[in-house]
């Protein structure tokens, strides 16, 4: 699995447009066969800040597959006009089982 956690700042007076957008690229994201999760997360101590957590089969999944549909380049352009600030962080998980620490 591939995790990928974005931290996004929207602008101000662009919070329909973002929505809007968000909605329709999480709607088919989860549609595509190397996404096993992507939820949109609002942050309780600022409405214009949101975390998108995302989970692919792989990272082929996300970098090829995920990049290469036509809603992200539908995206891309939503996020160009909406967000001011954009970080990507990416992830595994991390088998514990049996481990000491």
């Amino acid at each position: 699995m591939f995790v990928v956690i974005v931290h996004l700042q929207v602008r101000p007076g662009r919070l329909g447009a973002f929505l809007r957008g968000i909605e329709a690229n999480a709607h088919a994201t989860r549609q595509e066969p190397g996404c096993l999760r992507f939820d949109v997360l609002r942050r309780d101590d600022d409405p214009h800040r949101f975390i998108l957590y995302e989970i692919y089969r792989d990272r082929s999944a996300f970098f090829t597959e995920h990049r290469a549909a036509p809603h992200y380049a539908a995206w891309r352009q939503v996020a160009e006009e909406c967000v001011t600030e954009h970080r990507n962080t990416f992830c595994h998980p991390v088998s514990l089982q049996g481990q000491d620490s």
